[in-house]
């Protein structure tokens, strides 16, 4: 406890530290304009045409763009930040500032080949002291299914990043195979650089998408279409315009009619990722938890050990990684963390009820072409990425 609070007290030191900073240099900022203020009134060598110039560019500086309002300036910093939205009733006095985010940036060797050996196992070990407060406490940590941070429940709690619904999910699941994924790991859109952060928002304001506010189905379509024609300059097709419905769909579990901006976001982040990067770039983000968790999917499935399996069965994986949420489900053999073969007649097999049925000859097609574990990889990624968040919601629908 006295480490937390010494550390506490440092931290409030240097936010008064840097506050006294910023009004000392705002206080320099200021004092030029007012000297000349001062120079000039006391010369009086202003003319009255200067004086009326001066008025008006003073009032075209006031509110002039009454449709970029305080609040939509905000919502749009917290998009660029990678911040969530912060409650208008956050008690900062009682809770931990907040850390700030920053940005990946790609490296030279990023879209080189990688090599993660199937063979070789990698031990995942847990981080000992508390990500927020650094404090060990033994079993009263929470750990991350996806990094090896661990956390206070109470340290999230004052972070702002626990709510009532949150805290009981953090410890109902955090110590299960389902799992809990920390801030960090929740954020699909922290994976983007700013170049790609600022590629998306201009996507979305010329789409004239309001950050933070909810889609509904005609609004999803219309971004949609909007992006497509921008993209291919020619109009969606109806077989794409219905992919794009069945989106729809895994992003609203709930059946409310509308999808949540988090959910929206890491959507079109996990895209732009397919998009602007090349698999072996994918590969890198997948933590060592991601990787041992593809192992042993593989080999569940690889049931001859001769390191092939199906298409089918492949295919069938990518539904699997977004079980962890299916809390009604009966449980079987392998789950989110061993994905095994699943029926033909299980939802996650079969993607959506409207997909029509495959004739024999396909599905044999599809179980006669043979995937390694460096295209299982491959092949996965993407899905395996948009696994992370917490919510209910399937961020990458897996095609039918």
């Amino acid at each position: 406890m006295g480490v937390l609070m010494s550390r506490r007290q440092t931290v409030e030191k240097v936010q008064k530290v840097s506050l006294a900073v910023s009004a000392f240099k705002d206080g320099l900022r200021e004092q030029p304009s007012t000297r000349r203020r001062a120079e000039a009134g006391g010369t009086r060598q202003g003319t009255l045409e200067q004086t009326v110039q001066e008025g008006e560019e003073e009032a075209s500086a006031g509110p002039s763009q009454p449709e970029e309002s305080s609040a939509s300036k905000a919502a749009w910093e917290r998009l660029r930040d990678g911040r969530g939205v912060e409650p208008e009733e956050f008690d900062r006095a009682n809770r931990f500032t907040p850390p700030a985010f920053i940005r990946p940036k790609r490296e030279l060797h990023d879209d080189e080949p990688l090599d993660i050996s199937l063979e070789q196992r990698e031990q995942v070990l847990n981080d000992e002291m508390c990500e927020i407060c650094e404090v060990w406490t033994a079993e009263s940590l929470f750990p991350c299914r996806v990094c090896s941070r661990v956390y206070h429940d109470g340290c999230l709690r004052r972070m702002g990043y626990l709510q009532n619904d949150s805290t009981v999910e953090v410890t109902e699941t955090a110590h299960t195979e389902t799992g809990w994924s920390c801030y960090y790991c929740d954020n699909l859109n922290l994976l983007l650089t700013e170049e790609e952060m600022y590629s998306l928002m201009e996507t979305l304001q010329h789409c004239k998408i309001i950050p933070e506010t909810c889609l509904t189905l005609d609004d999803f379509l219309h971004y949609k279409h909007l992006v497509h024609k921008q993209q291919f300059e020619r109009p969606m097709a109806e077989a794409q315009e219905e992919q794009a419905a069945l989106q729809f769909s895994a992003l609203d579990p709930d059946k409310k009619g509308h999808i949540e901006w988090q959910d929206f976001l890491s959507h079109e982040s996990i895209q732009l990722l397919q998009k602007l990067r090349p698999q072996n770039a994918l590969l890198r983000l997948l933590t060592a938890k991601e990787r041992e968790r593809a192992r042993v999917a593989f080999l569940a499935l690889d049931q001859d050990s001769d390191g092939f399996i199906g298409e089918g069965e492949c295919r069938r994986a990518r539904h699997a990684w977004f079980r962890k949420h299916q809390k009604e489900m009966p449980s079987c053999n392998v789950s989110i963390s061993h994905v095994g073969p699943m029926s033909e007649s299980s939802p996650a097999s079969s993607g959506s009820g409207k997909s029509p049925e495959k004739t024999p000859l396909v599905v044999e097609q599809e179980e006669a072409r043979p995937v390694d574990w460096p295209s299982f990889l491959q092949e996965n990624v993407a899905y395996i990425l948009a696994a992370r968040p917490n919510s209910a919601a399937l961020h990458l629908q897996p095609p039918a």
